[in-house]
């Protein structure tokens, strides 16, 4: 879904929204499922609630946020969109801060340890005594551990950071360089984000512009400015392409498949 929306090229908000309906009925579909017909073992059911679940909760989680942002921004370029911005990110360094980096269940994840998933992962074990959060008396207790949703909302804010960090750090001076340019108010992007995804990772990891020594996201801003066309995460944008199914380098096949028919048409 991800991927097709990745296509149609649609505002942060709208394909963010098309997302959080997606990922809400598939919510809906697992616990249907889960609930009539259950785990087949202890492990499937430790790896439901620790991969599986948080993965999809993460990612809605993460677009519900992206909406509620893009839907709350008061402009569309200039400083006061960089505060903007900027202070979302303050914000979730913040909450970063406060509830997830300081507890002793963030280590655990972090550090890959497995000893104690059967007392995080699995349905009946939540421990009162343990001092939680309040929105533990909120849980499913037939389809979540409680810590499933912790463990997305690490997913999510990974996430989020990175689409944060992307807004942030797109030059305003390139913006105006490039529009106040002769030709480029001409130049337009007529083919997919993902197509332009490919391109500029195509170009990092050929090291081909300078030298190698400039990062995919500054390649991306230059490309945003130049073409005024946005694209809402591109480290995102790159992992999904990732894990395309059949070829994940369509634009590039068809770049070089067009340049050779030219090559034959030429005499």
């Amino acid at each position: 879904m991800e991927n097709k929306l990745g296509l149609e090229s649609l505002p942060a908000f709208d394909e963010a929204y098309k997302m959080v309906l997606f990922l809400q009925e598939l919510l809906v579909e697992l616990k249907a499922e889960i609930i009539q017909q259950g785990f087949v073992s202890i492990q499937d059911e430790i790896d439901f609630f620790k991969i599986v679940k948080p993965e999809i909760l993460g990612k809605l989680i993460y677009y519900n946020k992206i909406f509620r942002i893009e839907t709350g921004c008061p402009v569309s370029s200039g400083k006061m969109y960089f505060r903007y911005y900027l202070n979302e990110f303050r914000l979730l360094k913040q909450e970063y801060k406060n509830h997830i980096s300081n507890s002793n269940f963030y280590r655990y994840y972090r550090s890959g340890r497995t000893d104690n998933d059967d007392t995080y992962f699995r349905l009946g074990k939540i421990n009162i005594h343990d001092g939680l959060n309040s929105f533990v008396f909120e849980v499913e207790s037939n389809f979540s551990t409680y810590y499933d949703y912790k463990v997305a909302r690490i997913i999510a804010n990974e996430f989020l950071y990175s689409y944060l960090l992307s807004k942030i750090n797109q030059k305003d001076e390139l913006h105006h360089k490039f529009k106040n340019s002769y030709n480029s108010k001409d130049l337009l992007w007529t083919d997919s984000k993902s197509a332009l995804v490919e391109l500029i990772y195509a170009l990092y990891a050929s090291g081909v512009l300078s030298h190698g020594k400039i990062s995919a996201r500054k390649i991306g801003s230059v490309f945003q400015a130049l073409f005024r066309i946005p694209i809402n995460d591109l480290h995102h944008a790159f992992h999904r392409m990732k894990t395309r199914a059949g070829s994940r380098t369509i634009f590039l096949d068809h770049l070089k498949n067009s340049l050779e028919e030219y090559m034959d048409k030429e005499p």
